[in-house]
């Protein structure tokens, strides 16, 4: 299941709107957004999404390339990966 899951974590100052536009592109592009995480450190906004993408008539590439392109229009970090990666990364 872990390989139709993504991670995408969105860094930023802290402005109106920030989730309602991540979560819009990810509806659109037919993501299923399992579980969500989010708070501000010192005006400084971080949230962590679990999407799964086993739904979606988009690939991984193409939700990557919608979603870092959200994140420049928010002037924001935002990082799209899957989670099976993820997941080796933090287990080494």
């Amino acid at each position: 299941m872990s390989d139709q899951q993504i991670i995408i974590t969105v860094s930023g100052v802290d402005k109106v709107g920030i989730v309602a536009k991540v979560s819009s592109v990810l509806a659109e592009y037919e993501v299923n957004i399992e579980d969500i995480k989010q708070t501000l450190m010192q005006g400084h906004f971080v949230m962590f999404m679990l999407g799964n993408i086993e739904k979606s008539k988009f690939s991984f590439k193409e939700i990557k390339e919608a979603l870092t392109k959200t994140g420049e229009e928010l002037s924001m970090e935002i990082w799209v990966q899957r989670k099976e990666i993820f997941d080796n990364m933090h287990n080494i």
